[in-house]
């Protein structure tokens, strides 16, 4: 099996199947991790941005365990695609207790399902996919192994020359209705999991990336359009989506009962200009300004997950490369821009 290395780092990426191609080559690590885990993986809200990547994955470094994918899979090509990678797919409205109730019971969880944008003005559509859906899963599965996907934004800001929040950090007071709806399947699951004594782990992810989405692509895009990029948030954290995927996949050994916390994302606080500026250099242009960072910014400290996994294998200065490179020639994106400067939590 041919695995990931930084001997096998590309210069760059022609389309996006070699994105996804190199994206899901698992590390030798996560291979002997799913080697001695014991049953089948079950990914619900499989097809988001992370999903099928995170299942071909999956796959891939475990080709004989069972991966299924759940959602509504509103887009029937994500259904081609993840069967063409032997990934099996299964169509289920997960706010529909009778259908979550008739999936399979598998030992291995990775949840995945949840609503962000287009919270403000719907926020009663966000709170119940946020904790309505993880209490019938929580409720449902009651002995499986559960990663749960958060996110950081359950933390309060911190003080930029912090290194972040930590595990340990409250996390109250939360801004924004999406924020305070991640808290309340945080506590759906934990809830669930004390009743049940099943091993829980919340994955409170801050912004993974790849060359179609994310924070360093949304930086390049300001800067390749001339933009004026907006300071305010001036401090941020990233990690390569194929590192993420990875980790989550890895955090199956490490569910516990009361839940485990994990904060997962880059390795160091990055500064917004300095990453622009890296981008308009390799684009040949200059980056635009305005506004100062704010001494305060939602952060997260990855100490725990360093020690456990070690840094993420795509270090920071080679995701910029890559990112600005792609935004020069042209290619796709998905359209889905982080919104990471709003500091009101509103999305």
């Amino acid at each position: 099996m041919n695995v990931l290395s930084k001997d096998n780092f590309p210069q760059s990426f022609n389309d996006e199947a070699a994105l996804e191609d190199f994206m899901t080559l698992p590390s030798q690590a996560l291979v002997d991790d799913l080697a001695r885990l014991e049953g089948d993986i079950m990914i619900l809200g499989v097809g988001g941005k992370m999903g099928p990547t995170l299942a071909r994955l999956a796959k891939r470094a475990a080709p004989d365990k069972r991966v299924i994918g759940v959602a509504r899979f509103s887009d029937p090509s994500v259904v081609d695609k993840l069967q063409a990678c032997g990934v099996e797919t299964l169509t289920c409205d997960l706010l529909d207790e009778a259908a979550v109730a008739a999936l399979p019971q598998v030992p291995n969880v990775i949840f995945m399902a949840g609503r962000k944008f287009g919270t403000t003005g719907s926020e009663e559509l966000t709170w119940a996919m946020n904790v309505e859906v993880p209490a019938i899963v929580a409720k449902t599965f009651t002995t499986s192994r559960v990663v749960v996907f958060s996110t950081g934004c359950v933390y309060p800001f911190v003080a930029t020359h912090s290194g972040g929040a930590t595990e340990e950090t409250a996390p109250l007071p939360p801004a924004g209705e999406y924020a305070y709806s991640c808290l309340g399947r945080e506590r759906m699951f934990d809830y669930f999991s004390r009743q049940n004594s099943n091993p829980v782990l919340m994955y409170r992810l801050n912004y993974a990336i790849d060359m179609r989405y994310g924070v360093l692509y949304d930086i390049a895009a300001k800067v390749f359009a001339g933009e004026v990029i907006d300071l305010g948030m001036g401090h941020v954290n990233v990690i390569w989506q194929g590192d993420a995927i990875s980790q989550a996949l890895r955090c199956l050994h490490l569910c516990e009962s009361p839940t485990a916390i994990l904060n997962v994302s880059g390795a160091e606080t990055l500064e917004v200009q300095k990453v622009a500026e890296a981008c308009a250099q390799i684009m040949g242009t200059t980056a635009k300004f305005t506004g100062a960072p704010a001494e305060m910014a939602w952060l997260s400290n990855t100490e725990k997950a360093v020690g456990l996994f070690g840094k993420p294998v795509v270090d920071t200065d080679t995701m910029i490369a890559w990112v600005a490179d792609w935004v020069t020639r042209g290619q796709a994106s998905l359209g889905k821009p982080t919104h990471y400067e709003a500091r009101d939590g509103s999305y």
